[in-house]
């Protein structure tokens, strides 16, 4: 069945497309980009004022099967994509088991087939059981189609089995995601580091806890050639170090949350653990630099960290519950309340940061709206203001901090494929699940 997208704002970094224009698909597949498209077609959506990017891809979420599906499932995980945007995303190997294996690597890609349209790809751990000594199998995981390998949850604190991973990650060109985070200097904290945490009663996490592994990784991909993306950056020195990267022409590239680009330390006034995550929330100077990065593309990306937990478990003390929020159903929300309405980026650049480069990270040829490729498209409406409400999200987790935020920009159409997996018009929202075959 052809569809045709009429007279939406077209944002495509890859052909450097800003205007409005028609998009005709078929069969999965983009057919034309132009504007007054006559083709007939069965099926047309009336885009007038909205974006239509190329389907938002999200390097870092969390679904958290196997092992915790009382937090998060690889099917309610694809359903809070979909309703936030994104046609593709990148999962996490901190599962139990991890994800350390040809057999779990299969495992994520099948499960993902059997109940979603979108696109679910793994992340392999770089170190077996994520335990720090015995490296993974790289190029089996990769063939078998790992995206990336990563120790997320924690680092490979040991910084000779660092070095031989990104030797061999280089090797077989797959890129080494780095959770940045010194464990030894962590120690208790549980917030930013300064008065605020003194005020609150908690121990702090200082910036050198993430700066300290940032400025390592970087000197080992300097020093392998390994393809190095640096995960959830929150310090200004981080962005710092990170341009200082690719002006030697490094292959780095950082991503950036929209909680650290939208709240600072100062949010966290009451023992409320929807505002504990890690990294922590830093300083405005921090948020600050994190927007200019974004801004000239000295950060590359806007990843969610999609972290969902269990209602029991974030009603605990800030202190004894775990770090992490859910992410995918604000993420668009936030980019363009805190971001595109403030003028910080362009909504092309809001789909280069999305889409494009997300893509071109991974290296697959999605993210892009050209001719002949997959129909993956996500249609927002910019203007649609709205109160964010944590008990409509589709995701398990309903752990936010912005629960009660006034946000503009609502995702209208999320095309996977050509299948819509998600649309929505006022008091009326759809998930479509994949069909599951009956035994």
């Amino acid at each position: 069945m052809k569809t045709l997208i009429k007279g939406g704002r077209v944002l495509d970094p890859a052909s450097k497309t800003d205007a409005v224009k028609d998009v005709l698909f078929e069969d999965g597949v983009i057919l034309k980009v132009a504007e007054n498209i006559t083709d007939d077609a069965e099926n047309v959506i009336d885009a007038d004022g909205m974006f239509v990017m190329p389907g938002l891809i999200d390097l870092h979420v969390h679904f958290r099967e196997p092992g915790f599906e009382h937090k998060e499932t690889i099917r309610t995980g694809a359903r809070a994509a979909a309703r936030g945007g994104f046609t593709t995303v990148c999962a996490m190997p901190n599962t139990k088991p991890a994800i350390d294996s040809v057999e779990m690597v299969r495992y994520i890609i099948d499960k993902a087939k059997e109940v979603t349209d979108i696109n679910v790809l793994p992340i392999a751990a770089i170190t077996a059981g994520q335990d720090g000594e015995y490296i993974t199998d790289f190029e089996k995981l990769k063939e078998n189609g790992a995206v990336a390998v990563s120790e997320d949850g924690k680092s490979v604190m040991n910084a000779r089995v660092a070095r031989q991973a990104m030797r061999l990650a280089a090797e077989v060109d797959i890129p080494v995601f780095a959770h940045c985070e010194d464990k030894n200097l962590v120690a208790r904290g549980v917030m930013n580091a300064g008065e605020k945490a003194k005020e609150m009663g908690f121990y702090g996490i200082m910036n050198a806890v993430e700066d300290v592994i940032v400025a390592r990784d970087i000197l080992l991909a300097k020093n392998t050639g390994a393809r190095l993306h640096l995960c959830h950056c929150s310090t200004k020195d981080s962005v710092r170090m990170v341009e200082l990267a690719k002006k030697e022409g490094l292959q780095v590239t950082a991503e950036v949350t929209p909680h650290h680009f939208t709240l600072t330390e100062d949010a966290i006034t009451s023992d409320d653990a929807n505002f504990k995550m890690n990294p922590p929330l830093r300083k405005q100077e921090d948020v600050d630099e994190l927007k200019e990065g974004l801004s000239s593309g000295i950060m590359d990306c806007i990843s969610t960290d999609h972290a969902p937990h269990h209602k029991t478990e974030k009603e605990r003390s800030f202190v004894d519950a775990p770090f992490g929020i859910t992410g995918l159903e604000t993420s668009v929300a936030l980019t363009i309340t805190e971001l595109v309405d403030k003028g910080v980026l362009t909504p092309l650049q809001m789909a280069e940061r999305m889409s494009y480069t997300p893509a071109q990270i991974i290296k697959s040829d999605r993210g892009t709206l050209l001719e002949g490729r997959p129909a993956d498209i996500t249609i927002i409406d910019p203007a649609d203001e709205y109160v964010i409400d944590s008990s409509m999200f589709a995701s398990m987790g309903k752990n936010t901090p912005f629960n009660g935020k006034t946000v503009k920009g609502r995702v209208r159409y999320t095309i996977a494929g050509g299948k819509t997996v998600y649309s929505y018009r006022p008091g009326c929202e759809c998930i479509v699940d994949k069909d599951v075959p009956k035994l």
